[in-house]
């Protein structure tokens, strides 16, 4: 197979499970696969980080494994944690019949996600999420587990990996990562889509939907991201949105239904008084049609 037909085979494999990849986001998936390289995606919140990582996994057909970082998340939350009561019930049953027990055995450890990912016996996909809310000496150790590819535990031992992994992490720029993370790290940065690919990826979630109401939902969503608003529109609310207006039995979105449900995509107050003061100016410019919004797409 050339290049050409891995590359399409990735576009085709993530639609075929729902997600509408970007050139550049192929490309990128193409390349950690050949150069066995992890990904470092960055871009706002709701672009859909996550989610493409969740998407690669179930397109390639590999098991996904999570790490979900924050602040003072420690080794044993990451890799593993022996189990404390199991080992001492063990102990006192031993004394009881007067018995030895070796409680620092794998069946006493409870495996947490980077163990998991590691020991798996088939292809993987391990999530690094939000690792900027995690501190530097957890990067640290990460990145010392993924490029050793082995991970050790007191008591217990070194297990090295037995599949063939694809990593990605995903960052907010809560902080600034490690140079060296950086360093080893394909990048890729998502932002909110152009609004010929929101509409291409509205038409996969909700195939139902007018082509019409898609087209200015997406209009409107894209001019309210440009408000300056605190909490920008995920893509996620422009699908729930479309969703929520057919369910209202519309096949337009005008005025009042935007008011309405206009909490489906704007989640505090002062973001909503913005979007609401758009939304009267043009009413007020259009004293002929007071309930259409085509005009506030432009």
């Amino acid at each position: 197979m050339n290049t050409t037909e891995k590359l399409d085979k990735i576009d085709t494999s993530l639609r075929n499970v729902g997600y509408i990849p970007s050139r550049d986001i192929i490309i990128t998936l193409f390349l950690s696969s050949e150069l066995k390289k992890p990904v470092l995606v960055e871009g706002p919140p709701g672009t859909g980080k996550t989610l493409l990582a969740k998407k690669t996994a179930e397109a390639l057909g590999r098991e996904f494994f999570r790490i979900q970082c924050y602040e003072g998340i420690t080794f044993e939350q990451i890799v593993g944690e022996w189990n404390y009561q199991k080992q001492l019930l063990s102990l006192e049953k031993s004394r009881i019949h007067g018995s030895d027990e070796d409680v620092f055995r794998e069946d006493y450890f409870i495996k947490r996600p980077l163990l998991s990912a590691f020991i798996n016996e088939k292809p993987s996909l391990l999530l690094i999420d939000e690792i900027d809310k995690a501190d530097e000496e957890v990067e640290s150790f990460l990145l010392q587990a993924l490029g050793e590819k082995q991970i050790t535990v007191n008591d217990l031992g070194t297990f090295d990996l037995r599949n063939d992994i694809m990593v990605f992490l995903t960052s907010n720029s809560q902080r600034n990562l490690l140079d060296e993370t950086r360093d080893r790290c394909l990048y890729i940065h998502i932002d909110y889509p152009d609004p010929e690919r929101e509409m291409e990826i509205v038409r996969a979630h909700v195939p139902s939907a007018p082509e019409g109401l898609i087209r200015e939902t997406v209009m409107l969503i894209n001019r309210i991201r440009g408000l300056g608003i605190i909490k920008k529109p995920s893509i996620r609310a422009t699908v729930d949105w479309i969703r929520t207006i057919m369910a209202l039995g519309k096949d337009s979105l005008d005025s009042d239904t935007l008011k309405e449900t206009l909490g489906v995509v704007i989640k505090n107050r002062a973001d909503e008084a913005k979007v609401l003061d758009l939304v009267e100016s043009v009413e007020g410019k259009d004293e002929e049609d007071h309930s259409s919004i085509k005009h506030i797409k432009g």
